[in-house]
C-alpha cells in the first residue's frame, strides 16, 4: 500500500496464517485491541518461527514483514508485551509493533516508551 491507498478490513472470522514453501512473501498488518491479541499473537509466533526457518535452513519459505498495532487502556493491560518486544529485537525490521494506550495515567516504562503512542 501507499499513502492514500484504500484497504479492506474485516472483523471476526477465522484467524490463521498458513503460508506454504514457495509462496510469494506478503506484508502483514495485524490490528488488535485488548484480549483480541490472543489469536494474533499466535500468528506472530508462527511468523517468527518461519523467519527462523527461512534464515537457518533455506526451506523455501519467503517471509515478508509484519506490523502489529495493539491497543489497550494502559500498558499493564498489553498482554504479551515482553514477548512482543523480544520478537522485535530478534527480527529487527521484519517484526515491528506499535502499542497504543488510551487511558494511561502512570509513567510508561523506558523499554516500552519508543513503541507507545497515546496518553
Amino acid at each position: 500500500c501507499t499513502l492514500d491507498s484504500e484497504v479492506a478490513l474485516r472483523v471476526g472470522g477465522d484467524f490463521f496464517f498458513d503460508p506454504q514453501p514457495g509462496d510469494s512473501p506478503v506484508k502483514l498488518v495485524l490490528i488488535a485491541g485488548g484480549v483480541g491479541i490472543n489469536p494474533l499473537f499466535s500468528i506472530l509466533l508462527h511468523i517468527a518461527d518461519l523467519h527462523g526457518y527461512q534464515e537457518g535452513k533455506g526451506n523455501g519459505y519467503k517471509m515478508g514483514t509484519v506490523k502489529l498495532y495493539y491497543s489497550a487502556k494502559n500498558t499493564s493491560e498489553l498482554l504479551f508485551k515482553k514477548n512482543i518486544l523480544g520478537l522485535m529485537n530478534a527480527f529487527p525490521g521484519k517484526i515491528t509493533c506499535r502499542f497504543h494506550v488510551t487511558q494511561q495515567s502512570s509513567q510508561i516504562c523506558k523499554e516500552l516508551q519508543p513503541h507507545v503512542t497515546g496518553k
